[in-house]
């Protein structure tokens, strides 16, 4: 396959699989933040200097009922044209007449946004008669959209079949994100060291499992980090925990002790009486929590203890929070981790980022550019890590 710098776009229609569900102000339609929109920008740039022209799709938001202002992607098309500063032709629907005549009419160096993909259920129950009217708009099909790979839509997976080998591709976005999450997956160099934050054990299962067979040492913080020290045996005070996943908790640990593989858990916890900022808070032993407190961050030791660990890896993939990182009290575990992360990078180390509540992390802390790679796709990057074939990536691949 080829790769998308070498392709030549000339007098092709691509069509290309955005991801453009950006966040709008509720009063004004305004963008609040265009990083996805800026995601794909050298995309499709690289397109419309190579001579051809390029049609956008993408959905925006959760609609429910067919059309709705709301959600509509017009109110994207004046940013779009800032961005790219060139025009940006906008049809009222994804399929139809009106779709159809503005791709026949579109030349060389022109760009068309269309309507919400998803004011068609078609899209999300992958219907293959809709895929086809979509395919009808183009000449060659780009996949862009990361943060839906793990979708098998009408537009991200099944329109594929529409195109011939060659005339379907990743953009560079998306070439990014496997070709990053390759790495750390199938070509990762030892020590590999995998940190894995957020509430639930249940909600990280999968990919913990997945690790046990590639990293050398894995890093667990945040809430569930007080289910594995409850599952031994210690006290964890009111803090979060998952009563059912105790014995599993368990046998996570069991399996790692097997495989040899370390799993590093926090020796201390920044503690609160309440969930809330203004909360009083304690250090005190992760498995010594007294009655009434709950821990909500990593201590001083563990964030000594995490950062020496991720200082002496070559390979880092780092997925979910220390603490409640948006709450000024207890951030201080999640920036040392993002500290050790960007040290690690800086002496040669490959670093992956990914999942929603890391990525908000590191760029709050202005570390976006000292790792070697930030995901943008957090439901889709988790898919990848469980071991799951992501359907987006499929297509292309053929």
């Amino acid at each position: 396959m080829k790769s998308f710098n070498e392709i030549s776009f000339k007098d092709e229609k691509a069509l290309i699989r955005v991801d453009f569900n950006v966040p709008l102000d509720k009063q004004t339609f305004a963008i609040t933040d265009d990083n996805r929109i800026r995601a794909a920008i050298p995309t499709i740039q690289k397109i419309l200097q190579d001579g051809g022209s390029v049609i956008l799709m993408s959905h925006l938001g959760r609609p429910k009922e067919g059309p709705e202002n709301k959600y509509s992607l017009v109110h994207l098309v004046k940013h779009l044209e800032q961005v790219l500063s060139r025009p940006v032709q906008f049809a009222t629907d994804c399929i139809g007449q009106d779709a159809l005549d503005f791709s026949a009419n579109l030349k060389p160096g022109e760009v068309l946004l269309l309507e919400n993909l998803r004011f068609y259920k078609e899209e999300e129950k992958g219907d293959k008669a809709f895929a086809e009217k979509l395919s009808k708009l183009g000449t060659f099909w780009v996949n862009d959209a990361f943060g839906t790979a793990h979708r098998s839509h009408a537009s991200t997976a099944v329109i594929a079949e529409f195109f011939p080998a060659e005339k379907r591709s990743f953009g560079f976005l998306m070439e990014g994100e496997v070709k990053a999450a390759e790495q750390v997956l199938h070509q990762a160099t030892p020590p590999f060291t995998a940190i894995i934050g957020g509430a639930k054990v249940s909600d990280k299962i999968l990919i913990i499992e997945n690790l046990l067979n590639r990293a050398t040492d894995i890093i667990i913080g945040g809430g569930m980090a007080y289910t594995f020290k409850k599952a031994l045996g210690g006290q964890i005070g009111g803090s979060l925990f998952e009563e059912d996943r105790l014995e599993l908790a368990k046998s996570i640990l069991d399996q790692a002790a097997q495989k040899g593989v370390q799993i590093h858990l926090p020796e201390d916890s920044i503690i609160a009486d309440k969930f809330a900022a203004d909360a009083n808070t304690q250090t005190a032993d992760s498995d010594a929590i007294p009655a009434g407190w709950m821990g909500l961050d990593i201590g001083l030791k563990a964030q000594a203890k995490f950062a020496e660990v991720i200082q002496r890896s070559k390979t880092v993939l780092w997925n979910g929070p220390m603490g409640v990182f948006e709450m000024a009290a207890f951030q201080a575990g999640t920036k040392a981790i993002a500290v050790a992360v960007a040290d690690a990078t800086k002496v040669g180390a490959f670093s992956l980022v990914g999942g929603g509540d890391s990525v908000a992390a590191v760029n709050q802390f202005g570390f976006h550019d000292q790792v070697s790679y930030v995901s943008t796709g957090g439901g889709a990057m988790l898919e990848y890590f469980e071991g799951k074939v992501l359907p987006g990536i499929a297509a292309v691949k053929g």
